[in-house]
């Protein structure tokens, strides 16, 4: 029988982030996805085994939590190289769509052929079946909507499986994924975990723990502001709202083809040009360094006015608050921005992690300790009922 390996998975609306078993394998995805064909085009097909397999992700998925079954992927960045590259769109629900399904599966899937796994999961000839303990999270709208039941019951109690078609080192593999536990998290509650505790459950942010705080995690596609009250999210003041970088990036996307005429291949071609370290909001307009400064600023300047309308609302609502905590993937893009608005403007207390690293995966660590603090507990239940299932035996 193989083992249940946990997994932590935070599929993010611009990259997917995984922490896998004893924090021994981590993955990093962009979440992008285009429809293909099962036999496609490989320029030196013989040297396809010495590629990076996360560089070329191409699987067919069934799942009958799929609306559209046994289609054909490309995954990640072999995806934004395509003529039809899909990113979610504003307004969609994660917990809806094919897409992050899609994502789901194709990560465990990667992991679990992974040769380091040999061990941990059977293997048939060229099937392996493998079982996983997830922990993973919806924004809070959603989780208030209800749809982390229907989107956890999608995932249980069937068996998905994953095929790699012409895809380096996994070509011909086929992965059967079945879920032994899910557990779905609110997104500003699996935040908060994340600043006041370890790995091992134990607090390390005394400060924090009492204090009443908001956290605004901006996504792509959407913002959830969670009011955290006496060590728990205030699911009454939590607030979501259907505004997320995304819109932004494509408009920035947008302009600099219309202004310069240089098409860039997706969303995260925008966010690599206003993040990098060097020439940050410059790009290459037929072989000469071009500033795109006066498009990023004003685009992104409207929307930081948004999301800081959108905090002095919530604060004000909850004026007992200590600090708010910025927080996702669109928070490092527009920290500058805010940052600047918030020392003009109230100078409310306000942080950002400095680290980009752990800002970005944020999320992935907290549903790790959640889904491991919850391994640790059910075990311990587990081997008390033995113990008295021993003992009464006796």
């Amino acid at each position: 029988m193989s083992t249940s390996r946990i997994a932590a998975v935070d599929v993010g609306n611009d990259a997917i982030k995984a922490i896998f078993g004893k924090m021994d394998s981590e993955l990093y995805i962009p979440n992008v996805i285009a429809r293909d064909v099962e036999d496609r085009p490989v320029i030196g097909i013989e040297d396809l085994d010495q590629q990076d397999p996360i560089e070329g992700i191409h699987i067919r998925v069934h799942s009958p939590a799929l609306l559209e079954n046994n289609a054909i992927y490309r995954v990640g960045n072999l995806a934004t190289k395509s003529d039809n590259p899909f990113e979610l769109d504003p307004g969609s629900s994660k917990s809806e769509e094919d897409q992050t399904l899609v994502m789901l599966f194709a990560t465990l899937a990667l992991d679990a052929v992974n040769e380091k796994q040999a061990a941990a999961f059977k293997k048939t000839n060229n099937v392996i079946d493998a079982n996983y303990t997830l922990g993973t999270g919806l924004p809070l709208r959603e989780v208030k909507e209800g749809r982390d039941v229907g989107y956890r019951s999608k995932l249980l109690g069937s068996v998905h499986q994953v095929e790699f078609l012409i895809t380096p080192k996994y070509q011909g593999l086929k992965v059967n994924i079945k879920f032994d536990e899910v557990k779905v998290y609110p997104e500003g509650f699996a935040a908060y975990i994340n600043l006041v505790m370890d790995n091992n459950s134990n607090v390390i942010n005394r400060d924090l723990i009492d204090k009443q705080i908001l956290i605004q995690d901006i996504g792509g596609l959407s913002t959830d502001i969670a009011v955290i009250k006496n060590r728990k999210v205030d699911d009454d003041k939590a607030q979501g709202f259907n505004l997320g970088v995304a819109e932004a990036l494509e408009a920035i996307r947008e302009e600099i083809r219309k202004k310069h005429g240089v098409e860039l291949d997706s969303r995260r071609d925008v966010v690599e040009i206003i993040t990098k370290k060097n020439d940050r909001n410059h790009i290459m307009v037929r072989g000469s360094r071009t500033s795109v400064h006066d498009i990023t600023d004003r685009i992104l300047g409207e929307l930081a006015k948004k999301q800081y309308r959108h905090l002095r609302n919530v604060w004000q609502k909850n004026s007992q608050t200590e600090i708010c905590y910025f927080i996702g993937g669109g928070s490092i893009v527009l920290k500058d921005y805010l940052k600047a608005l918030n020392n003009h403007l109230d100078g409310y207390n306000i942080d950002f992690f400095e680290d980009e690293k752990e800002s970005i995966w944020m999320m992935s660590n907290a549903y790790y300790k959640l889904i491991t603090d919850f391994v640790r507990k059910n075990s311990k239940i587990e081997a008390k009922k033995e113990e008295q299932k021993t003992g009464s035996a006796k």
